[in-house]
């Protein structure tokens, strides 16, 4: 007996028709002839209906294109050289990650990382987790600015180093120190590199406090405040630069072909904006010779300035974090010391100042040649939105840095914040859906092209150091 054509097997070949055929024959219901009982009523009963498959048209596809529909079909990991975070929650298997690997892996275009999540999901313990298992690999870690203190504690454990700041304390950073040159760099182009930092350094301190860009006179007028100083000092301090300031050189003044009254009447409010470190709420941390030294070949380095975020003065954190990464960039400016990860924790403190996110760019775009991965850690994306107006230049900044990031680790996101996050990650349906309603440690890790949904696992130790609900 010919096998009849139905629509749960269907050869090649088969025509619309046949198939539209096969699929009115399957509703059809057999029922067993029915026979008149004794009393008059009706015996036999209907037989049972057939289970009704799926009767849709079959589609042949590979998992390379099935996976924009559902990225989380059929992934294979990325491998097992790296940091080891937890569990695929799809595969089952381990997860690991190591930013550097994946570059060279052209897995990803940069190493650079963004991590996202509301007050509670967990995603202090996930950086906290990736910096420190990363030290067994080699790789070392510094936070420029810990605004609540809490990598204290965690730098502490990894035999690494704090450095306190604030007000009252007896530690001294100079932000103009020149640092180590490195073997690879001769000594005038050590010498440009140094005079290019403490510029971009001094303009940053003073569009920061002023609260606007420079004028084309201020730029004149620091620049020769700066050359002044290098000449006379080996190591200038930011002192140093404001007497220049309110005190010309008359000489280079002179070369310039600028009066020395007009240039100290030009670079008057930009000496009175830096002054604020040297006399302001700010003195004592950054007026004078550093009273430590950095020390590249500790694991992990971290500058505590909580005395200065319990007051909720984030003018006060904004400089001092711009300060603490020029000190600390002259350490990692030096390929040769190896991979670093530079934390930037409660990111949306930063995003509220186009000078520094100016800066901080700038560190993005030489992450590779530094061998540096920088980490911005934000409760959620619209942080991003509150820099400026859609067009401004300080938006423009903050989304650079987003699209700088080529790695995303997203928590759970408060349901008015999805469509946000949709429209800059670029997210699918599916990958909304689950950061909607991730459990606590659990978080979507997009790179270019691939997702994961991966659950943090952590040793009991890490439970009790990572702990940041120690007070509630």
């Amino acid at each position: 007996m010919a096998r009849q054509e139905s629509a749960y097997y269907e050869p090649e070949g088969v025509g619309r028709a046949t198939r539209r055929a096969n699929r009115r024959s399957s509703y059809t219901v057999q029922r067993t002839p029915k026979a008149d009982a004794p009393d008059g009523t009706e015996t036999g009963a209907p037989s049972p209906r057939r289970r009704l498959r799926l009767l849709v048209d079959k589609h042949r596809a590979t998992t390379r294109v099935l996976r924009v529909a559902y990225p989380f079909l059929a992934e294979g990991g990325l491998g097992a050289d790296g940091t080891y975070i937890g569990s695929d929650v799809f595969s089952g298997g381990s997860f690991v990650y190591d930013p550097w690997v994946l570059y060279q892996g052209r897995v990803i275009t940069n190493p650079n990382v963004l991590l996202a999540g509301v007050i509670g999901s967990g995603k202090s313990s996930t950086a906290k987790a990736l910096i420190t298992r990363s030290v067994a690999l080699g790789h070392k870690a510094y936070v420029p600015c810990d605004p609540k203190g809490e990598w204290t504690p965690v730098a502490t454990a990894m035999g690494g180093a704090v450095i306190k700041l604030g007000p009252g304390l007896p530690t001294r950073l100079n932000p103009l120190d020149a640092g180590g040159q490195p073997s690879t760099v001769d000594a005038e182009e050590w010498e440009r590199i140094v005079w290019s930092r403490r510029r971009a350094l001094l303009g940053t301190l003073a569009e920061s406090t002023l609260g606007r860009p420079l004028a084309a006179v201020e730029h004149t007028a620091l620049d020769l405040a700066l050359e002044t100083v290098s000449r006379q000092v080996a190591q200038p301090t930011i002192p140093d630069v404001v007497v220049a300031l309110f005190t010309p050189d008359s000489d280079r003044a002179e070369r310039a072909g600028l009066r020395t009254s007009n240039l100290t009447a030009d670079g008057r409010e930009v000496a009175h904006a830096i002054r604020r470190l040297v006399h302001g709420d700010l003195s004592g941390m950054f007026d004078g010779p550093s009273t430590t030294e950095f020390d590249p070949t500790l694991p992990m380095v971290t500058l505590d300035s909580s005395w200065l975020g319990n007051g909720g003065n984030d003018q006060a954190l904004r400089l001092t974090l711009a300060c603490a990464s020029s000190w600390l960039e002259a350490a990692v400016a030096d390929p040769a010391g190896g991979n670093r990860y530079i934390v930037y924790d409660e990111g949306w403190r930063v995003m509220r100042d186009p000078a520094l996110l100016r800066r901080m760019q700038e560190q993005w775009k030489l992450s590779r040649a530094w061998g540096v991965s920088n980490i911005l850690i934000v409760h959620r994306l619209s942080d991003l939105a509150a820099v400026g107006d859609l067009g401004s230049e300080a938006r423009a900044l903050a989304e650079g840095l987003l699209a700088d990031c080529s790695t995303r680790i997203m928590l759970r996101q408060e349901p008015d914040q999805l469509e946000r996050t949709a429209s800059l990650l670029g997210l699918t349906d599916v990958e909304i859906a689950t950061i909607a309603k991730l459990p606590k440690g659990r978080a979507l890790w997009r790179l270019p092209n691939r997702s994961f949904v991966v659950q943090l696992v952590r040793h009991a130790r890490e439970v009790e150091l990572f702990d940041t609900d120690a007070r509630m």
